[in-house]
C-alpha cells in the first residue's frame, strides 16, 4: 500500500511539472526582470558589476537576510563547538606545525589579506565583493591558528568587528530612510562608472558586509580550531 501511494505521488508529481514546462517555450523565456536590470542598472546605480546593483541594489533586503542566517548559522555552529572545548588550563599550548608551515603562514597572511580587501573593495567593479572577499579574509585568520594553535585570532576582536560591521550595514538602511528614500537605497551620487569611488553606497555595504562574513567565518574556524580531542590526553 504504501508503495503504491508513493507510485501515484511521484506520479502526479510528474503530470505536473509536464504541465507546468509546457507553457513555456525553451530557449525564449520572457526575461522581463533581468532585461530591465541590464538596461537600466548602470544608469540608476552606477556600479560597473552588475550582479552588485542586484545584491545590493534591487534585492539590499534579500542580502540583510542571508546576513541573518549566516549568523544565526554561525553563532549557533559556534555555541555547540564551544561546548566541547576544555578549560583553558587542560589545553596543549606547545603544540605547533614546524618550521615549513610557520614560515609559509608568515607569507601567506599578508598575500591574502591584500587580495581579501581588494576583492571587498572592488566588489561594484569586477567580480567578487563581500562574501567572496570576506571568506578569504577568514582563511586568512585562520592560518596562523594551523602553525600555532591559540593565536592569531582573538574571540573580543572578532565579535567587536562583526557587530559593528552589521550595525554598519542597517545604519546606511536607516540613512535611507531618513533621507525619504527606500531602506537601503544608494545614498551618494554615483560618481565616474569604472572608478573605486563609484557606485553610490554600494561599495560601503560591500565593506560592511565583507568584514562581517569574514569575522563570523573566522570566529567559527577559531572555534573549531579549539575542539579538544580526548586521544590527546590518552595518547600524553
Amino acid at each position: 500500500m504504501r508503495n503504491l501511494t508513493a507510485l501515484i505521488f511521484a506520479a502526479g508529481l510528474s503530470f505536473l511539472l509536464l504541465v507546468l514546462t509546457g507553457q513555456f517555450l525553451l530557449g525564449q523565456a520572457p526575461m522581463l526582470a533581468g532585461s530591465a536590470i541590464l538596461d537600466e542598472a548602470a544608469r540608476e546605480l552606477g556600479a560597473a558589476n552588475l550582479v552588485t546593483s542586484v545584491v545590493l541594489g534591487y534585492r539590499a533586503i534579500d542580502t540583510l537576510g542571508e546576513i541573518a542566517i549566516l549568523f544565526t548559522a554561525a553563532s549557533a555552529t559556534s555555541l555547540v563547538l564551544s561546548s566541547l572545548n576544555p578549560p583553558k588550563a587542560a589545553r596543549r599550548d606547545d603544540y605547533h606545525g614546524g618550521l615549513i608551515l610557520q614560515h609559509s603562514v608568515a607569507l601567506f597572511f599578508p598575500l591574502l589579506l591584500v587580495l581579501g580587501l581588494y576583492i571587498v573593495l572592488h566588489g561594484h567593479l569586477t567580480p567578487g565583493g563581500g562574501f567572496q572577499g570576506g571568506v578569504i579574509l577568514a582563511a586568512a585568520f585562520f592560518l596562523p591558528l594551523l602553525a600555532v594553535p591559540g593565536r592569531g585570532i582573538r574571540h573580543h576582536g572578532i565579535a567587536l568587528i562583526e557587530g559593528f560591521s552589521g550595525a554598519a550595514f542597517i545604519i546606511i538602511g536607516i540613512m535611507a530612510l531618513l533621507k525619504g528614500q527606500a531602506f537601503l537605497q544608494p545614498l551618494f551620487e554615483q560618481g565616474q562608472m569604472g572608478s573605486l569611488l563609484s557606485g553610490s553606497s554600494l561599495p560601503l555595504l560591500y565593506i560592511a558586509l565583507g568584514l562581517k562574513v569574514g569575522a563570523e567565518l573566522a570566529g567559527l574556524l577559531a572555534n573549531l580550531a579549539d575542539i579538544h580531542d580526548p586521544r590527546e590526553d590518552s595518547a600524553a
